[in-house]
């Protein structure tokens, strides 16, 4: 059973919101470094690759049509390097943390997963509190600070700090996950 999961934040995104454009220049500098986490995670037996994702409104969509309705969008750069595998779990979510109101936790527990890399979008908002509810949840919480996209930087670096020291969460670099 794997002792770790690589949970890739809400990064399936048509990017067609308010604040979009600083949100963008963040995702294409961390990008590379979470596609290359994706693909170390899924050449790790002991790590499971989950994908947690914002619908958006769109109640009905799985999957499939999360990645079609952005790889279809103008963001379509952003969003092929890190299209979830097949064999990826993938969960939908409705609000920023990725337990809430979601078999997140459950599935955690089924596969005996006690600690979460966090990477994706965004820092200040979903990765924080997601690492919040993670805490609370007696599950141990890396995030990769290379691997974190933001809007408002300030924000990104105080809701690191806060993981950090409030959480206890590992701040690291992502060379230093998924050893």
């Amino acid at each position: 059973m794997p002792e770790t999961a690589l949970i890739v934040v809400d990064m399936l995104n048509a990017y067609d919101h308010e604040d979009a454009d600083a949100l963008k220049r963040s995702v294409r500098e961390v990008l590379p470094t979470i596609a290359d986490l994706v693909e170390r995670a899924e050449g790790h037996d002991d790590v499971d690759l989950v994908y947690v994702n914002d619908v958006y409104g769109h109640w009905n969509a799985g999957r499939a049509e999360l990645v079609e309705r952005v790889l279809a969008s103008p963001a379509r750069d952003l969003v092929e390097p890190i299209v979830p595998p097949e064999d990826a779990i993938f969960v939908v979510k409705a609000r920023h943390s990725i337990f809430y109101q979601t078999p997140v936790e459950y599935m955690l527990r089924q596969e005996g997963v006690s600690k979460v890399v966090l990477v994706g979008q965004v820092t200040e908002q979903c990765i924080l509190y997601s690492a919040l509810d993670a805490y609370i949840r007696h599950i141990e919480v890396a995030v990769p600070r290379d691997a974190v996209a933001h809007i408002h930087e300030d924000l990104a670096e105080a809701a690191l700090r806060m993981m950090e020291i409030n959480m206890r969460a590992d701040v690291v670099s992502a060379a230093e996950c998924l050893r």
